[in-house]
């Protein structure tokens, strides 16, 4: 079996994490007891382009489950858990292409590594697999029947090339499911990312002013979280209604080169490039912290901040120190990557059950399902969405009421009024 992984040696460490984080997915634990008994995914190959966390390792447990042939490679140069690669190689048999800090040559080495398993699905995160498909090696691989996606900036990619008519498989948007993104992005990415900046820094949050730049569902989290570690949460943001509503929630609502001038630690949760740019370093204070919960290392202009200083040095695990020509001293956290992967462990498993859930019955669907489908990006069906909201809440041991069937006519009917 071929595989590319730093250290083999690792996979009892990794073994062991795999074990506790899939004793707290329940949801995809009992997703899996039905894939092992009706084997819905026996004979197809998926290639996974995602964070190789403990959570992934338990998502591909699951899909093996269902008779699957799973190959995996990272998603993020930096998010990847070295000992739970090696345990997915060692223990499960899983291809593994990924090591934590490899470069941007060997990362799209390892991308097409898992291409040339030749996969009937795609499994992504930020669309680069997907992108690598359309872009080199489709010719190689016509017998891809459909694919998924886990985030909003691989939505927005893949959406843009099913716009231009470019797409050339069905692609299931599990990011746009309730199930995932209302609480992925918002519970996840909210308490991860915190966890992440005070890992690498160790720094007080109380009273510090705070800049989330976005307000979408991961800023949302973000601010929650940095409002309740007691920091003074500034907004940037060029969404009316979202400015609108982060001031209604209580935030201080300015423009970056304003917050850039105030700030002490800044966030950035909005998919887009260059959000924090070079005219924004120079107004900075001197020790403010940047750091990035964006899928890709764009929203902050590093060549910008390069460009600017004339001094770089590590001071810390995931802490680059810049020094200006002005003598200030601006902190980039985990080279502008994920920090909530860079240096935390991501989103605690309670919350991946729920997305990986949908990754999984999302692949299972579209192996019932893809002769009927056309190239281009669907939701989640919503039986589906539901399904596995249902399934949390019974973990959880909470009941709800069920509709009567006077509320379900009223519900359904024009002619009941005052």
């Amino acid at each position: 079996m071929k595989y590319d992984i730093k250290d083999i040696k690792l996979a009892k460490k990794g073994a062991l994490r795999i074990e506790w984080a899939a004793n707290n997915m329940p949801v995809l634990k009992l997703i899996g007891q039905r894939f092992k008994k009706e084997q819905p995914l026996k004979g197809l190959k998926i290639a996974a382009c995602l964070h190789v966390t403990t959570e992934t390792a338990a998502l591909m447990q699951v899909l093996k489950l269902g008779g699957g042939e799973a190959t995996v490679c990272a998603s993020n140069p930096l998010s990847t858990q070295d000992d739970v690669a090696a345990s997915l190689v060692k223990d499960l048999k899983i291809p593994v292409f990924a090591i934590k800090g490899e470069d941007n040559k060997t990362y799209y080495q390892h991308i097409k590594s898992v291409l040339n398993f030749k996969p009937d699905i795609t499994m992504d995160d930020g669309a680069d697999l997907v992108s690598t498909v359309h872009r080199t090696l489709y010719s190689v691989h016509k017998n891809i029947i459909g694919g998924t996606e886990e985030t909003t900036t691989g939505v927005i990619r893949l959406r843009a090339l099913a716009k231009e008519g470019k797409l050339r498989y069905p692609i299931i948007a599990v990011n746009d499911a309730q199930t995932k993104h209302l609480f992925d992005n918002r519970y996840g990415t909210g308490q991860s990312t915190i966890d992440g900046i005070i890992r690498a820094t160790n720094k007080l949050l109380a009273g510090a002013n705070f800049v989330v730049c976005g307000y979408g569902w991961c800023g949302k989290g973000v601010t929650m979280r940095a409002k309740g570690m007691a920091a003074k949460v500034i907004v940037v943001e060029v969404d009316p209604l979202r400015a609108l509503e982060a001031t209604m929630d209580g935030y201080e609502v300015m423009p970056i080169k304003e917050a850039a001038r105030i700030g002490e630690i800044f966030v950035t949760t909005t998919g887009d490039t260059s959000i924090i740019r070079g005219e924004h370093f120079t107004l900075m204070k001197n020790g403010a912290i940047l750091s990035n919960a964006g899928h890709f290392n764009v929203e902050i202009d590093i060549p910008a901040l390069e460009k600017l200083s004339k001094k770089k040095r590590r001071i810390r695990d995931f802490v680059d120190e810049y020094t200006l020509r002005s003598g200030r001293r601006i902190y980039l956290l985990g080279e502008g990557r994920l920090i909530n992967l860079a240096a935390a462990e991501g989103h605690p498993a309670q919350v991946m059950d729920m997305s990986f859930a949908n990754q999984a019955l999302s692949v299972e669907y579209i192996s019932k399902h893809y002769k009927k489908l056309e190239n281009r990006v669907y939701g989640v069906p919503e039986d589906i969405d539901k399904r596995i909201a249902y399934l949390k809440l019974k973990s959880l041991g909470i009941r709800i009421d069920n509709l009567t069937k006077e509320q379900k006519r009223y519900l359904t009917s024009w002619e009941l009024g005052t």
